[in-house]
C-alpha cells in the first residue's frame, strides 16, 4: 500500500482527534443559544463570540438571515485492489445561506436559500477504484461552484410548499434516512439513476434549473412531484467530463424535462412506538441521449453501452424503507436500531443499469452517554443490464459485466457538538460492474478494500 505524506499526515491528525476524549463541554445554555445558529454547530462548545463574531449572527438573524458553514474532510486508501493503490484526501467546504422573507420583507411564507461547494483533493473514485458507486458522496472534480438556489413558498397552512431554481434531486427524492450513517454516495443518490439519467442527473455536484412540490395532508402521509431539466451539463460534449461544461454552476441548462414522484407514508410515529417510513416513487427522463460512461458524481466510468444505442425509455419504479425494530427506552427521539431497504428497477433497453438494492442496519444513539453516535452496516447490489451484458458477450470482451456490490461498515462518533470523526470500512466485488482493468485490459479490475475517516464541523 502506497500512502502519500500528505494523506498519512492527515490521517495520523485525524486518528489522534478520533481517539481523545470528549475535552470540551457546551459553555452556552440552550436560553443564550446564539440567534441563527444552525443544530449541531461547534461553536456551542465555545465563548459566545466564536459562534457570533461581532454581534453579526445574531443582527442577521433578527432580520430573518442566516448562514451556516459545514466542512467535511476524507481520507481514504485501499491497501488492496483497484487498478491502482494508495490514500487520498478530498474536502468540500460547503457555505449556505437562508433569508426568511416574511421576516425580511413581509412576503408571508416566501424564503430564500443557496448554498455552493469549494471541492478540492483528489477522488479515490476515479484515481484508484474505478467503481459505479463512489466511495465518498463529497467526491467531484476540484472546483468552487454554486449547488442550489432556489425560492420556496409554503401554502395552506404550511401543509404544502412550492420551490422553483436551481435545485437537486438528491436533496428530496429517493433517500432513505438511514443512508445517512455512511460515505458512499449510492447511499445518497442510487448508482441506477446516476448512471442511466445523462450526465448524472440533478445531483450532486450539479443541480438543475427546476421545481419541486410537496404536500403533506397530515402527519401521515406526504406527497412529493420535481420537474427538473434532466441534464444538469446541458448540451455537453460525448468527450467532455460534464463538470467541465458547467465548471461554476452558473450554466442554468433547460433540456428534456425529468419528472419524479414519491409518496411517503409513515406510521408508528408516537412516543415510544417503533417508527417506520416508506416510500414509493417512480422517475422519467422525457428525452433520448446516447448512454455514457458517467457515473453518480458526473465522473467517467469504466462501462459503456452498445454501439448504436440511445435511451428513450429512461424511467424507473423504486421502493424504500425504513423500520425501527429496537428504541431506547424513555428516549423522545429516534434512538435505537433500524433496519433499512430499497429496490429501483430500470427496463434494460437504452440503460446501463437495470436492477438496484440496498438493505442494512444502523444503531443510533444506544448509549446514554453517546446519544448522538451511529454505527452502520449497509450494502448494496448494482446489476448491469441484460441488454449491455448481452453486447459484451457478442463483441467477445474477456471480461464481460454483471454487477458491482459494495459492504460498509462505518461509525460515527461525536467528538463534541458540531465535530464528528468516522471511521469506515468498504469492500467493492467487481468494481466497474466487472469490467476490464485499463492496466490489464484481459482481466477485471480486482476486488477492493477501502479504510477511511472522514472528519465532520458544522459551524
Amino acid at each position: 500500500m502506497r500512502w502519500s505524506a500528505r494523506g498519512l499526515a492527515v490521517a495520523v491528525a485525524l486518528a489522534s482527534v478520533c481517539f481523545s476524549p470528549v475535552w470540551a463541554q457546551t459553555i452556552e445554555e440552550e436560553s443564550d443559544r446564539v440567534p441563527g445558529l444552525p443544530e449541531p454547530s461547534i461553536a456551542v462548545n465555545f465563548p459566545r463570540w466564536f459562534g457570533d463574531p461581532a454581534g453579526v449572527r445574531t443582527m442577521l438573524a433578527g432580520r430573518g438571515i442566516t448562514y451556516a458553514v459545514n466542512y467535511i474532510g476524507d481520507v481514504l486508501g485501499n491497501p488492496v485492489g483497484g487498478y491502482a493503490q494508495g490514500t487520498q484526501y478530498i474536502g468540500r467546504l460547503d457555505v449556505e445561506v437562508g433569508v426568511d422573507l416574511e421576516k425580511a420583507a413581509g412576503l408571508k411564507g416566501l424564503r430564500f436559500f443557496a448554498n455552493g461547494y469549494q471541492i478540492h483533493g483528489q477522488s479515490i473514485t476515479a484515481a484508484n477504484l474505478g467503481v459505479l458507486m463512489p466511495a465518498s458522496f463529497i467526491e467531484a472534480l476540484p472546483s468552487t461552484r454554486l449547488f442550489e438556489i432556489y425560492l420556496e413558498q409554503k401554502l395552506l397552512d404550511n401543509h404544502m410548499s412550492l420551490r422553483v431554481g436551481q435545485l437537486s434531486a438528491d436533496s428530496e427524492f429517493i433517500i432513505s434516512e438511514a443512508g445517512a450513517a455512511f460515505l458512499n454516495g449510492s447511499f445518497g443518490w442510487p448508482s441506477i439513476t446516476g448512471i442511466n439519467l445523462p450526465d448524472g442527473g440533478p445531483s450532486y455536484p450539479m443541480a438543475a434549473p427546476g421545481a419541486r412540490l410537496a404536500f403533506t395532508p397530515n402527519d401521515s402521509i406526504g406527497f412529493l412531484f420535481g420537474l427538473f431539466s434532466g441534464d444538469p451539463a446541458g448540451d455537453c460534449p460525448d468527450d467532455e467530463v460534464p463538470q467541465d461544461c458547467s465548471p461554476n454552476g452558473l450554466l442554468f441548462p433547460f433540456t428534456a424535462p425529468l419528472f419524479i414522484a414519491e409518496t411517503a407514508i409513515k406510521y408508528n410515529q408516537g412516543e415510544g412506538e417503533l417508527a417506520g417510513k416508506l416510500k414509493l416513487g417512480t422517475y422519467r427522463y422525457f428525452g433520448t441521449f446516447v448512454p455514457q460512461a458517467v457515473g453518480n458524481n458526473g465522473l467517467p466510468i469504466g462501462l459503456f453501452s452498445p454501439t448504436g444505442s440511445v435511451a428513450d425509455k429512461d424511467y424507473g419504479f423504486y421502493a424504500l424503507l425504513d423500520q425501527m425494530i429496537y428504541r431506547v427506552p424513555g428516549s423522545k427521539e429516534q434512538r435505537g436500531v433500524t433496519l433499512f431497504g430499497s429496490y429501483i428497477v430500470a427496463p434494460p433497453e437504452g440503460n446501463l443499469i437495470q436492477h438496484y438494492f440496498e438493505a442494512g442496519v444502523t444503531a443510533h444513539g444506544l448509549f446514554d452517554d453517546r446519544p448522538r453516535d451511529t454505527l452502520g452496516v449497509g450494502f448494496i447490489y448494482t446489476g448491469v443490464s441484460s441488454r449491455v451484458m448481452d453486447f459484451y458477450r457478442e463483441i467477445g470482451d474477456p471480461v464481460a459485466p454483471s454487477f458491482e456490490g459494495v459492504l460498509e461498515v462505518s461509525y460515527t462518533a461525536e467528538i463534541m457538538q458540531g465535530l464528528y470523526v468516522q471511521p469506515d470500512f468498504q469492500y467493492f466485488w467487481n468494481p466497474g460492474g466487472h469490467t476490464n482493468d485499463p492496466v490489464d485490459p484481459l482481466k477485471a479490475i480486482p476486488n477492493a478494500a477501502v479504510f477511511g475517516l472522514r472528519t465532520t464541523i458544522s459551524y
